[in-house]
């Protein structure tokens, strides 16, 4: 987390240079006084920014690298402004708090947030037309029924799919990589174990997975710990496994 945060300060630092200097748009003539009613006079564009270096596009990217860490705490704008204000003390070597004192109270905060969030996200996806709660916690949405056989446990599936995070962001994508993902079913997480057994092929779902039946507390990489995940699920086919040989 120091790091972080020192991390955090050189970007801030290095945001505070000069822009580089623009060009002042000339001013626009006045519009023509025209005795139509009602026709008012075009306002001037506004001038567009210089375009970035490569360096400071990479530094860009350094402040999208930031926001994207502290993006799934969904903050809101009087919170965003505390956090640009410690951008500002840290670069000036003046924090207003001690970071050996509050520092280690980050993850605590930061897991009783994505709990309120994630059971109010849950609520909502369980009222949802068609949404079928079970007693796992796995909230699942037929979008398009399918007319093929269903999967059980040990049968191998086929299948493309988008996982998102509750506020919308993707993490994985079977359609991104042009390659439908193949796996047994009993060896992924429980909530899709559950619920792409509900699916029948040529069938599309969505599968809304409590942090329970997906990584849990642990999390991933990627994938923080009590993340609640979204699967949009398209089953295009099944492989039996093999029958057991006789005795």
């Amino acid at each position: 987390m120091r790091f972080l945060l020192i991390l955090v300060a050189s970007v801030a630092f290095a945001q505070t240079a000069p822009p580089q200097s623009v060009p002042q748009a000339a001013k626009p003539k006045p519009a023509a006084k025209t005795q139509a009613a009602g026709r008012t006079s075009a306002k001037p564009a506004a001038p567009k920014a210089a375009p970035m270096t490569d360096e400071q596009k990479t530094i860009y990217a350094l402040g999208l690298s930031l926001y994207r860490y502290i993006g799934s705490f969904d903050l809101s704008p009087a919170e965003m402004a505390i956090v640009e204000r410690a951008l500002s003390d840290a670069a000036a070597h003046k924090p207003a708090i001690d970071l050996d004192e509050w520092g280690p109270k980050i993850q605590a905060w930061a897991q009783a947030r994505t709990a309120k969030e994630s059971a109010g996200f849950l609520a909502r996806a369980a009222n949802q037309p068609g949404a079928i709660k079970t007693p796992s916690g796995l909230i699942y949405r037929d979008i398009t029924p399918g007319t093929g056989p269903s999967p059980t446990p040990a049968d191998t599936v086929k299948v493309n799919y988008r996982g998102t995070f509750i506020d919308g962001a993707e993490f994985d994508s079977s359609y991104k990589r042009n390659q439908p993902a193949e796996f047994v079913l009993n060896r992924v997480i429980p909530c899709w174990t559950e619920g792409v057994q509900r699916m029948k092929v040529g069938g599309k779902a969505e599968l809304v997975c409590p942090a329970a039946i997906a990584y849990g507390d642990q999390g991933r990489p990627g994938i923080p710990p009590g993340s609640v995940l979204v699967f949009n699920i398209e089953l295009l086919g099944i492989s039996s496994a093999p029958a057991a040989p006789p005795k």
